[in-house]
């Protein structure tokens, strides 16, 4: 089912139970290759979130700011993007290009993410997909500028989020995560893959 919230394309359910637990066994392999951490914002505050990536370039953050980069912090190149997450690409942006990036965010109990937009990538004409996979999550969709009335709704796993056109800069957040509310990961919580083309 697809439905439409300021922009934002939501498709729910887009992944059956057998989809979802294929794609988590393809991330268990990136994240054996390029192990999750936890970075730290430009203002010395670790984010509540642990992330690695896939594909060329992968998502940081330190006190120096927000970037891409071409290798994990442990030194190796970030693993290739999986298949089945450019397959749901293709599917749904309909593109032949496609993304640099596959960032991969673990939300654990009592994690969340503020409201931001994405927009270290070099051109903003592109769209940004976003699959869950786990808890839900509460997602919060804003304005193009901070404030304003915003519009919340819980992504479930297998639900798939495609942010373009007049959606790409909107601020967008997690609330919170109903923490256990999925059996797909082994000890709870929810996985965002969020699938970028940055250069």
């Amino acid at each position: 089912m697809r439905a439409v919230i300021r922009g934002f394309e939501i498709y729910k359910l887009y992944l059956d139970a057998s989809g979802q637990a294929d794609l988590v066994s393809a991330i268990r392999e990136v994240v054996m290759a390029a192990p999750m951490f936890s970075p730290e914002t430009p203002y010395g505050k670790p984010m509540s979130v642990r992330m690695t990536s896939a594909g060329a370039v992968g998502w940081y953050a330190d006190r120096d700011g927000y970037r891409y980069v071409d290798r994990h912090p442990g030194g190796a190149a970030w693993p290739a993007i999986p298949a089945q997450v450019l397959t749901i690409w293709r599917d749904l942006t309909g593109l032949d290009r496609d993304p640099d990036c596959c960032l991969i965010n673990y939300y654990g109990e009592g994690a969340r993410m503020g409201m931001h937009q994405d927009k270290d990538e070099a051109s903003f004409e592109w769209p940004v997909l976003s699959i869950s996979l786990g808890d839900a999550g509460l997602f919060r969709i804003g304005n193009t500028t901070r404030g304003g009335k915003t519009e919340s709704l819980w992504l479930e796993s297998g639900d798939v989020v495609v942010m373009g056109g007049a959606a790409r800069l909107t601020y967008h957040g997690v609330d919170r995560i109903r923490f256990g509310s999925s059996t797909l990961l082994p000890n709870a919580g929810r996985l965002n893959l969020t699938c970028r083309v940055v250069r």
